[in-house]
């Protein structure tokens, strides 16, 4: 029964559980990186393997209704409805990741994902197959970040990426972003939505840190 209601949790709900939760979460675990390069409007970052929990939303064609419905699955998965009934600690970033031609007449798909806690790294609990989450094991890789404020919708993070493609081809990052990736881009939310003022967004690039001779470590 405990599942079903999870199952049934309104939007509404989750918005307000969401908002109480993603502040606790941004002190508490991230995905570990290291910052092998500074500009002045972007950063690289070495992360290392992670494993995230995904929620494909190939069907929607919205960025800001794909990372909401996403969204809504994964929380269901922190509370419980796993084969293990494990309840999961919130992480940051809520991550929303656009993959060109994936969706229905070759368009965009979405896919949203959450960092799994390190005690889960090794072995994440097993979601419900209602949810239709599956896990996703990422090697160690370096991204190209870029901070916005503000709310992340359709619009804007189309512009953000633009800028950030914009300066990589003006750094020595150039010729970097043919680095292997089902990813065109990804867009990291750290903040509540009820939060209205320093809202911190970052739009992300998996580049080859290997082209610019950078030591990873």
């Amino acid at each position: 029964m405990a599942k079903q209601n999870l199952m049934a949790l309104s939007l509404p709900l989750l918005l307000v559980a969401l908002a109480l939760l993603l502040p606790a979460a941004r002190g508490a675990e991230t995905p570990q990186y290291t910052t092998v390069h500074t500009e002045s409007d972007f950063e690289v970052r070495f992360y290392r393997d992670t494993v995230w929990m995904s929620a494909p939303t190939p069907d929607i064609p919205s960025f800001h209704v794909a990372t909401k419905l996403g969204f809504h699955r994964l929380f269901q998965y922190l509370m419980g409805a796993n084969l293990n009934s494990s309840r999961i600690r919130m992480t940051t970033p809520v991550l929303t990741s656009v993959v060109p031609g994936a969706g229905p007449l070759h368009s965009s798909a979405y896919f949203v994902r959450l960092y799994l806690p390190a005690k889960f790294q090794a072995s994440p609990p097993v979601p419900l197959p209602e949810l239709n989450l599956h896990p996703d094991r990422w090697s160690s890789h370096c991204i190209a970040v870029r901070s916005f404020s503000g709310y992340a919708r359709d619009k804007n993070v189309v512009e953000e990426a633009e800028k950030l493609a914009m300066s990589l081809s003006r750094s020595p990052w150039a010729n970097s972003t043919n680095y292997p990736s089902k990813n065109a881009y990804s867009i990291a939310q750290y903040s509540s939505p009820f939060r209205i003022i320093s809202r911190v967004n970052e739009v992300w690039f998996d580049v080859d840190c290997k082209s610019t001779g950078v030591e990873t470590y």
